[in-house]
């Protein structure tokens, strides 16, 4: 890896099957002729890419992808340790959620091209695993949306989600028990999903409208045991972000951290990435908010 630009860009070379030179030619556009294409090879490579990055003094490195993309890009830069480095979000993904709130909260007073410092999740399980998010944790039924989603092909964005939802309606509706401590205050409740989230979005859905990246707070939400009816009355607002605040089976809130106890084997993403299936037999997940952690610009 040569640092003879300031800035590096790591994305698929297979990504949205363009070729190559389609995406260097995209890249071209964005960031003119002063970077350092990096291509990834297999999964995680762009974990290592953005480790040897920082390390190797580029000052901005450049996410070219969806969420998954983003998510190995900043666990790579806060491994590295170089707080000093720019996570650019240049999005090419099916859903883009954490592009689409980056674009959304500069849209209400960012400056078009302005870096900002916003906060990162950390989790943590027993067997010594720990992955940062910069978007959110799905767990239970959110996760399992997310497995069925890479069972679908040739539809993106919120057809793909909505699908993946009407599949995990059918086969994996489940409300095993959990024991969830929100700070200080805890509960044990059976529970279909939860989600801890930095952004508004999760699979297109907005389960967090109220959230934002930099206010140092995780908004959560946590679906008891509802009925597979109850679910589809609500999807329509969770397309639009009208989630209720009064329901008796849903709770809301805000914190900065979290610990989950489980009786059975969990199912766990992170900005879509899985942290744990249930073959690996985690029941217990600790997740600590970190405030500005990380620096980030995005580009769209």
């Amino acid at each position: 890896m040569s640092n003879r630009a300031d800035l590096c860009v790591i994305f698929n070379p297979a990504a949205g099957r363009r070729r190559l030179s389609e995406h260097l030619e995209r890249f071209r556009r964005v960031f003119g002729r002063g970077f350092e294409p990096l291509p990834t090879q297999h999964a995680g490579h762009a974990e290592e890419l953005a480790v040897e990055a920082a390390q190797a003094g580029y000052r901005v490195v450049a996410a070219a992808g969806g969420d998954g993309t983003v998510h190995e890009v900043a666990n790579g830069l806060l491994r590295a340790a170089r707080p000093e480095v720019v996570l650019h979000v240049l999005p090419m993904g099916s859903a883009n959620d954490y592009a689409h709130c980056l674009r959304r909260e500069r849209a209400n007073g960012q400056p078009s091209d302005a870096v900002r410092r916003v906060d990162v999740g950390l989790a943590r399980s027993p067997d010594g695993r720990q992955r940062y998010f910069v978007n959110g944790l799905g767990l239970g039924f959110n996760g399992a949306v997310t497995l069925e989603s890479r069972k679908i092909r040739h539809v993106r964005g919120l057809t793909l989600y909505g699908l993946a939802l009407l599949r995990a309606l059918c086969y994996q509706f489940r409300c095993p028990p959990l024991t969830v401590a929100f700070d200080d205050v805890e509960r044990q409740a059976p529970t279909l999903g939860l989600t801890v989230n930095l952004g508004t979005r999760e699979g297109n859905f907005v389960l967090a409208p109220d959230a934002r990246l930099d206010d140092g707070w995780f908004d959560f939400v946590q679906a008891g045991d509802l009925q597979r009816w109850e679910l589809l009355r609500l999807l329509p607002a969770l397309v639009a972000g009208g989630m209720p605040d009064h329901h008796p089976k849903i709770w809301k809130g805000r914190c900065r951290q979290v610990s989950i106890r489980a009786a059975a084997a969990l199912t766990v993403h992170l900005d879509g990435e899985f942290f744990c299936l249930p073959k690996e037999n985690v029941r217990e997940i600790e997740v600590t908010l970190l405030p500005a952690a990380l620096a980030v610009t995005t580009t769209g």
